[in-house]
């Protein structure tokens, strides 16, 4: 539509001509008149804008029909879309209720599921405990036992056996937790196998020989108090003459008071007689401490206690 011509440009290219054409002589006067009037020319322009007008006018409402149209169908469209949408949207809303109405009875179906096999898994550890139990408490009393031949008879050879029963026990309940205890059982059994053989009996026999031995050893100072006089000897010095009798107590305040005796240690202390009975005492709670020390597998106290009854005796 754009494309015709309008009745401007038509005139346009209608007098084109004419105005491109030179002037030509003046035509003569006829005898109608001189020329075409003013009004006649105004007439035809107000025709030709007239003719523009209309041409755009129906030019613009042939446009405005084409949007209306355009427009009408772009809004059908829509609509057909939106009434699709609706559609999808309550579909998919039917679809979601029932998918979680089944996800629901799923999740019933699990949780009873969840519940059937707790209840399983009670009885099971329920029945795995008690004879877990058992297990352990027999390796327990096999451990104890190993424990008892080295603390009480120093027996490494009755102790290597017990642990070795109490690794097999472990091994057959084949249980993860227990690995660390397997670990511990073997690392004894390892450390008893290089440890050297103690003859605790031999040795604990030897030490109750020396604490009754302790009555008859003899002090390395020896003093006797000084014995009292009988009945007879006061009797006697009664009847001997004054003198005589204070010349001889003289005579032996004096040896009391100067004692010539040579001796290996010269160092040593003089006993008391009543301290003796003490001192065995203490020599035979020294031995009885380093026999309970090796019963007890305690190396450091037993040397210790053998060491101070050595420097006594």
């Amino acid at each position: 539509m754009s494309e015709n011509p309008s009745p401007s440009a038509a005139a346009a290219d209608a007098g084109g001509p004419q105005s491109a054409a030179p002037p030509s002589a003046p035509a003569p006067m006829t005898s109608a008149g001189r020329g075409a009037p003013p009004w006649l020319w105004f007439v035809l322009l107000a025709l030709a804008a007239l003719g523009v007008v209309g041409w755009q006018w129906y030019d613009t409402r042939q446009q405005v029909g084409a949007l209306q149209d355009e427009l009408a169908r772009r809004l059908a469209e829509g609509e057909a879309r939106n009434k699709e949408a609706l559609a999808t949207a309550r579909q998919t809303r039917s679809t979601v209720a029932e998918l979680a109405g089944r996800v629901d009875t799923l999740e019933g179906g699990l949780a009873e599921s969840q519940n059937q096999q707790v209840a399983l898994e009670a009885l099971y550890q329920q029945l795995s405990r008690n004879t877990d139990e058992w297990a352990l408490a027999e390796i327990e009393q096999t451990l104890t036992i190993a424990a008892q031949h080295l603390q009480l008879a120093g027996n490494i050879k009755a102790a290597i056996l017990a642990l070795q029963n109490a690794d097999m026990r472990l091994q057959r309940i084949d249980r993860p937790q227990l690995m660390a205890l397997r670990k511990v059982i073997e690392r004894d059994i390892e450390r008893l196998r290089v440890s050297p053989y103690v003859d605790v009996v031999g040795l604990s026999v030897k030490l109750d020989t020396l604490m009754e031995a302790v009555e008859t050893l003899p002090l390395a100072m020896q003093q006797r108090p000084p014995a009292t006089p009988s009945e007879t000897q006061a009797a006697e010095q009664a009847q001997t003459p004054v003198l005589t009798r204070l010349a001889r107590e003289i005579w032996q305040d004096l040896r009391a008071l100067v004692r010539i005796q040579t001796v290996d240690r010269p160092e040593l202390p003089l006993v008391d007689p009543g301290q003796e009975f003490f001192l065995r005492e203490n020599l035979k709670l020294r031995l009885l401490s380093a026999r309970m020390a090796l019963l007890q597998r305690d190396g450091r106290t037993y040397r210790a206690d053998l060491l101070a009854a050595r420097q006594w005796v």
